[in-house]
């Protein structure tokens, strides 16, 4: 079955910077679109960045649009999302997650493989 592990995730200050990491297992991740959501106490799991799987279209959120950046190294089967200057309203769980289903990628409920997640915590 797939499986996706993040890391990366931790505590920073306002204005501060983080790079998560997806590792995949058990698919062709390289023919696989990809994504990151995230999810704070009380919000739905929200869709932040997504890229095709040949890494050259994706989105992104209007909430992180010029601060988050999405990447992917398909010999690693890694996916990657920079962080930069960081909100207290960032805090929550970051989560990655594969497309299913051959649709846009900003189709949020189009994606059926999840990671455990990550903690990602702002403070001033």
């Amino acid at each position: 079955q797939v499986q996706l592990v993040e890391s990366g995730g931790g505590s920073v200050q306002v204005g501060g910077s983080l790079r998560l990491t997806c590792v995949a297992s058990g698919s062709d991740f390289s023919t696989s679109s990809m994504a990151w959501f995230r999810q704070a106490p009380g919000n739905r799991r929200e869709l932040l960045a997504a890229m095709v799987w040949m890494g050259a279209g994706t989105y992104y959120a209007d909430s992180v649009k010029g601060r988050f950046a999405i990447s992917r190294n398909n010999p690693k089967r890694t996916l990657y999302l920079q962080m930069n200057s960081l909100k207290i309203e960032d805090t929550a769980v970051y989560y990655c997650a594969m497309q299913t289903q051959r649709v846009e990628i900003s189709v949020e409920d189009s994606y059926g493989y999840w990671g455990q997640g990550t903690q990602v915590t702002v403070s001033s």
